[in-house]
């Protein structure tokens, strides 16, 4: 009985005796936040960059827009005066305006004078 009690103590104090491994998680956590930590920055950078570019090509583009509204202010306005001539009766001007009709192109409707305004009645 002796001997089992000896064993039993021997066993309890090799058990505490032994050390207890420990896993360096720490380790695991620091390396996935630096891998997270550079690829934020990466794509922050990335990001950035991109943004810059589209800032360039905007601005490239401004110059052309503001000629092909020069060139659209243009065309409308030759248009509603081939339409004031249409109206007075000039035959090639009809004929102008009906080709323009005919490829989708619309003639903008002529303002109309403040006292000619049709209204409707309420109901």
């Amino acid at each position: 009985m002796e001997s089992q009690e000896q064993s039993i103590a021997e066993t309890d104090v090799s058990e505490e005796a032994r050390p207890v491994q420990k896993t360096d998680s720490n380790i695991a956590i620091v390396i996935t936040l630096a891998a997270l930590l550079l690829w934020f920055g990466f794509q922050s950078v990335q990001l950035w960059r991109e943004r810059s570019n589209l800032s360039a090509v905007k601005a490239n583009q401004e110059s052309a827009l503001q000629e092909s509204e020069k060139i659209r202010l243009q065309f409308q306005m030759l248009v509603s005066k081939t339409d004031e001539l249409a109206n007075q009766g000039h035959a090639g001007a009809k004929m102008v305006i009906g080709e323009l009709q005919k490829r989708g192109i619309g003639v903008p409707p002529a303002a109309k004078p403040a006292d000619k305004l049709e209204t409707k009645p309420a109901k």
